[in-house]
C-alpha cells in the first residue's frame, strides 16, 4: 500500500461516532395568516425565499411573536438582488477562517458546488476550512498530483463519507494527514515552520542592537 492510500485510509477511520447532542426544543406558533411555524431553540425569526411559476421572487420574514411579512423583489432589481446574494453566499464560506490561502480554499470550493447547480450542504462543527491550504500543499508534493485533482480528491472522501451515513468532517479529515510520522505529517510540519519564519521578525538582529 502507498504512502497516500494510507494515509487516505486513515482519513476514513476519522469519522468518528460524535456524542448525542441534546435535543433542541421547538415552539409551534400561529402566524397571523394561519399557518403554523416551528421555531427551533432561541430562533427569533425564519426567512424563506419563495421563486413563483413566472420567475418572480419575495422573500418571507417570519417571527416568533406570529408576525410575518413579505418581500417581492422587484423585477428591475432582480438582477442586483441575485448578485447581493452570490456575494454574501460565497463569503459566507470564509467566515470563522483567518487565513487567507485557506479562504480562497473555502471560496473555490463553494464557487465548485454552486456551479453544479447545488446551493445548500449540511455543515456541522468542523466542517471550516481553517488549515485547508496547507494540507492542500502537502499533498500536492508528496503526490506530484495537481491543485485541483488534490481538491476534487479530498471533496471525494467527503462525499463517499456522506453517501455511507458517516461522520467525516473536513477538519477529521486534514488531520488524518497531520500525522508526523508519515510523508505529508512531515511536509506540514515543515511548510508550517517555514510560514512562522517568514511571518516572525529578526531576533537576532534585536539582539546585535542589545549588544
Amino acid at each position: 500500500m502507498s504512502d497516500q492510500e494510507n494515509e487516505t485510509s486513515v482519513g476514513e477511520e476519522a469519522a468518528a461516532a460524535a456524542p448525542a447532542k441534546a435535543k433542541t426544543e421547538k415552539e409551534s406558533v400561529t402566524m397571523t395568516d394561519g399557518r403554523k411555524v416551528e421555531f427551533a431553540g432561541k430562533r427569533k425569526m425564519l426567512k424563506d425565499v419563495i421563486v413563483g411559476d413566472g420567475g418572480s421572487v419575495s422573500v418571507r420574514f417570519d417571527f416568533r411573536n406570529g408576525e410575518t411579512r413579505t418581500f417581492a423583489v422587484p423585477s428591475e432589481l432582480l438582477a442586483q438582488f441575485a448578485g447581493h446574494g452570490a456575494s454574501q453566499k460565497i463569503g459566507d464560506e470564509t467566515a470563522g477562517v483567518a487565513d487567507i490561502d485557506d479562504m480562497v480554499v473555502g471560496v473555490d470550493t463553494i464557487i465548485a458546488r454552486l456551479s453544479t447547480g447545488q446551493w445548500a450542504a449540511d455543515r456541522e462543527e468542523g466542517d471550516g476550512f481553517s488549515g485547508a491550504s496547507i494540507v492542500i500543499k502537502a499533498i500536492v508534493e508528496a503526490s506530484g498530483k495537481d491543485v485541483d485533482t488534490v481538491k476534487a480528491f479530498l471533496q471525494s472522501k467527503l462525499d463517499q463519507a456522506a453517501a455511507k451515513g458517516e461522520k467525516l468532517t473536513r477538519q477529521a479529515l486534514y488531520k488524518s494527514f497531520r500525522n508526523p510520522a508519515t510523508k505529508t505529517g512531515a511536509i506540514i510540519q515543515r511548510l508550517e515552520f517555514e510560514k512562522a519564519s517568514k511571518n516572525a521578525g529578526n531576533s537576532d538582529a534585536l539582539l546585535a542592537e542589545l549588544g
